[in-house]
């Protein structure tokens, strides 16, 4: 028994097709079919995989959800919901809001990382390395209010009790 052609089934697209309409790349679509993101495909006589509009969609939704951030569990969640229009959306709102938090927490932690660049960058004297702000608080994490404020608070860079602590110049040490 042979399986379908390209050539009997014109809307069936191979996958360098698909990987060009859906802007996924070709390993990752076979990777999304491997952990089952992808339905099991038709495939030609030649056991090529063939797409349709519905699997182009399908693409097309993961990728999206990638580029917002979401993981591969939350993305499976997401598409069992999308093939089961008829249940409430909740399920849906949750996994969004818990990315929405995890986005906001990042983004506090950027801000509070600008800040210490900035405050470093400030400092600096434009003098000698000897006196050098920004070299300084390098070496002594001591100083970075980054990691002892902030960005510690919000699971980012580490507490600076966890780091040895160095005295001296930076050419005293090397």
């Amino acid at each position: 028994m042979s399986g379908p052609s390209s050539e009997n089934f014109p809307d069936l697209l191979p996958i360098g097709a698909a990987a060009r309409l859906s802007g996924v790349k070709v390993p990752t679509i076979r990777f999304y079919e491997e952990i089952g993101l992808m339905p099991a495909l038709p495939r030609t006589e030649g056991n090529r995989r063939l797409y349709s509009a519905t699997h182009l969609q399908r693409l097309a939704f993961i990728r999206h959800a990638r580029e917002l951030g979401f993981d591969i569990e939350a993305i499976r969640t997401l598409l069992t919901l999308q093939d089961r229009p008829e249940q409430s959306c909740a399920a849906a709102d949750e996994i969004a809001s818990a990315r929405l938090i995890e986005v906001r927490s990042r983004i506090a932690a950027l801000r509070a990382l600008e800040a210490e660049l900035q405050r470093m960058v400030d400092g600096c004297a434009h003098g000698q390395v000897a006196q050098c702000r920004v070299i300084e608080t390098l070496s002594d994490h001591g100083q970075c209010q980054f990691h002892n404020g902030q960005g510690e608070n919000l699971g980012i860079g580490r507490n600076s009790s966890d780091l040895p602590s160095f005295s001296g110049t930076l050419t005293q040490r090397f």
